[in-house]
């Protein structure tokens, strides 16, 4: 039977890949798990199959599934409303980095491509009226298990705040809809109860493969692609993550190599573990890339909070490098049972040497540097928390910001339906020294 201790023997693909949860026994999108409640959606997930990698684009392209005859249902329909309304959530702030209250339509310039635009539309994030739909994406996987109780107690106190107008829908890294859209929120709390039960007995098998299979980026293009429609006027997502994923897309930006300062013997473990990493990997290929994933955050209009449990590797100096690689793996020793892998583990870093951990940490920084990039897109923020304690308190960030941004919209004066790219600028009159985070792109329609 597979389960998260198998996972965790396995995931040794190289010592550079070493401490990410999800590497060897991630399986191919066949096999999803049953879908529960799909109010808008025929089948979540279904966009997935759609897309297909082009090795001369070197982009993610969708194509045309053939309809089955026996079935008259296009089970991959999505509901796509079109709109020429440009809106973006924004987030205000001074230079000392506070929110800056008491903004009107009149405070904010809009360009787009460098062309003015006129403010169409205007209101407060904590306009009651205003509903906010909020997708909460959770991994559920192996190296999530010491946070998922804080985390899902800290979104159970978030659901009951927001407001009656509201809904939320709760996806896993399984690429199952959990639960659907509601404002029912003893729903919504009882789903993330299950995923708690789940989680406490985790070594259940569903469809041949352990709950939590890292799925984190292709669970987060779902939403993107098939969760919102322009009914939503405030699409938000809450991404919580380690990112693990992104070391298996396309065109990586991961080395996908072995220290070289790793001692002989553990350098044969790290070789023969990587060939069967790479073995898989050509087994089960995904088909886009982290850029790919950043397309299609800025043609939803969703902002992006993201959530990483664990520790922090982005803006280390190389110094701390060390330290901090040596202080994660202690984790993953002390919190799972490891069996035989332990030795090999404790090997790591106890013998690896300094310059063997920052090659790792590397790896790590670019991990979580990918989650940066994909939140400061979509006009929201990243952060981090390696104490399930600290979870109550950014989801209660997360709520705040929602409430202190305006929403603001424009109709483009470009009207050609040409689906490109255009840039948005979008300041605050008299006040260089302000930040305004929001969506800094989006696409145009296509061709009718």
């Amino acid at each position: 039977m597979v389960d998260c201790r198998h996972k965790m023997a396995n995931r040794h693909a190289s010592l550079a890949y070493a401490l990410s949860l999800s590497l060897i026994l991630i399986v191919s999108y066949g096999g999803l798990a049953q879908n529960k409640e799909r109010p808008k959606l025929k089948d979540f997930g279904s966009s997935l199959k759609r897309i297909k990698w082009d090795p001369e684009k070197k982009a993610a392209v969708e194509v045309s599934l053939k309809r089955d005859s026996k079935n008259t249902t296009d089970e991959l329909e999505v509901v796509k409303v079109e709109t020429s309304l440009v809106s973006n959530d924004l987030l205000v702030l001074d230079a000392k980095g506070n929110f800056v209250p008491g903004l009107t339509e009149k405070d904010f310039v809009i360009s787009e491509d460098g062309q003015p635009q006129q403010v169409g539309m205007f209101s407060r994030g904590d306009v009651i009226k205003t509903p906010r739909s909020i997708v909460l994406i959770i991994d559920s996987g192996c190296s999530q298990l010491p946070f998922i109780k804080a985390s899902v107690a800290a979104a159970q106190l978030m659901i009951d705040k927001l407001a009656p107008a509201d809904r939320m829908a709760i996806v896993t890294d399984d690429i199952e809809l959990l639960s659907g859209f509601t404002n029912n929120k003893k729903k919504l709390k009882e789903s993330l109860d299950q995923l708690v039960w789940w989680t406490a007995t985790h070594r259940i098998v569903r469809n041949g493969a352990p709950f939590g299979r890292g799925f984190q980026y292709s669970a987060l293009m779902a939403v993107l692609k098939e969760a919102f429609d322009a009914e939503d006027e405030r699409p938000i997502i809450i991404f919580q993550t380690d990112g693990s994923e992104a070391r298996i897309l396309r065109n990586p930006i991961f080395s996908n190599a072995i220290s070289p300062d790793l001692p002989p013997d553990l350098r044969t473990q790290a070789e023969a573990q990587l060939a069967i990493f790479q073995n898989h990997m050509k087994r089960n290929p995904r088909d886009f890339s982290l850029d790919d994933v950043y397309k299609a955050a800025e043609q939803s209009r969703a902002t992006i909070y993201t959530v990483v449990p664990g520790l922090r590797f982005i803006g280390l100096k190389a110094e701390e490098q060390p330290a901090q690689m040596r202080a994660y793996v202690e984790r993953e020793i002390a919190g799972f049972d490891l069996g035989t892998a332990r030795k090999m583990w404790r090997d790591y870093i106890d013998r690896a040497g300094d310059k063997a951990l920052r090659y790792d940490a590397n790896d790590f920084a670019k991990q979580q540097s990918a989650l940066a990039v994909l939140s400061t897109i979509s006009g929201g923020w990243i952060e981090f928390f390696d104490q399930p304690s600290q979870a109550d308190e950014i989801y209660s960030r997360i709520l705040s910001d929602i409430n202190r941004r305006y929403i603001v919209g424009y109709y483009s004066t470009n009207k050609a339906h040409d689906g490109k790219r255009r840039k948005v600028n979008i300041t605050v009159r008299d006040h260089p020294e302000y930040m305004v985070m929001g969506h800094r792109a989006y696409y145009a329609l296509g061709p009718n």
